[in-house]
């Protein structure tokens, strides 16, 4: 059985680093594949007399071709029981204009619109949608550096998942902004803030000194063990949905002390429970 992933979104969003993320991992990966050809491409590696490929990831975007011929593609699959996976990567408009202008390449659309940027953008947006509505997993990369997108990557493929769903624990600070792919978003500004303690301003939530302070406090304490509570009760139900992938964000001002400290715990809880759970930790160098 081979992993089939199918790697799209918005041009600007990070697809190149995404697929150097997979080749670090072994997939065997395919850039600009025209959405025509992918059931073509699919029987040649399936029925290769000796198929040493057994883990696939390939690009497809609006540089392939009409991206409905993708969903009439994958509704063949589902017929035949065939497995895939879509990952589709999103960003905010002002980041993709910022990262077309800072890196002097032309957006696939721009021609067809008349040189305009912001219409090209606007307009593969609107093609993309119903790919997006159907993907397995959905990254925003405004906030993200290659490197975290990277480390994103490699925590959801880098295993043969034959986990039901994957859980991804981050931390962040809400001055830069909340993770638009969040799933659950718990606001931790309610509680004791060691940036005001002057041997602890300049340390993070992952030593432990700050760990240690964060936790003295019986609120800290009690907030953690709700939302574990929570996440106890409502996983098995994602799992019963037929959710791939559950983003758990803990944020509090600067996403350095509070955030990664209860973050940190909220990972070792949800990875004792069986499940496969990634961490990240976005603003904690900012």
């Amino acid at each position: 059985m081979i992993e089939f992933v199918i790697l799209t979104g918005l041009s600007g969003a990070g697809k190149s680093v995404a697929l150097n993320a997979f080749e670090d991992i072994d997939f065997y990966c395919v850039d600009n594949i025209s959405p025509a050809f992918m059931e073509t491409f699919y029987d040649l590696i399936t029925k290769a007399k000796e198929p040493e490929v057994k883990r696939v990831a390939v690009v497809t975007d609006v540089r392939g071709g009409k991206l409905n011929h993708l969903l009439s593609i994958l509704k063949k699959f589902d017929q035949q029981s065939i497995s895939y996976k879509i990952l589709f990567l999103d960003a905010k408009d002002y980041v993709i204009t910022k990262r077309f202008m800072a890196n002097r390449r032309k957006h696939p659309l721009l021609k067809k619109h008349s040189g305009s940027l912001a219409k090209a953008i606007e307009s593969e947006r609107e093609a993309l949608l119903p790919i997006k509505a159907v993907a397995n997993y959905v990254i925003d990369t405004t906030l993200l550096s290659p490197a975290q997108l990277k480390n994103r990557i490699s925590g959801i493929f880098l295993e043969n998942s034959s986990f039901a769903l994957t859980v991804n624990c981050t931390s962040f600070g809400f001055k830069y902004g909340v993770p638009t792919e969040a799933s659950l978003i718990f606001d931790v500004r309610c509680l004791p803030n060691p940036f005001y303690v002057e041997d602890l301003k300049n340390l993070t939530g992952l030593d432990k000194a700050v760990n240690d302070y964060v936790f003295s406090f019986q609120e800290t304490n009690t907030l953690v063990n709700k939302i574990c509570d929570f996440i106890d009760f409502t996983l098995p139900l994602y799992v019963k949905e037929g959710k791939n992938q559950l983003v758990i964000a803990i944020g509090c001002t600067g996403g350095k002390h509070r955030s990664v400290a209860i973050a940190q715990r909220l990972y070792e809880h949800i990875e004792k429970l069986n499940h496969k759970v990634t961490i990240q930790h976005r603003d904690i160098n900012k």
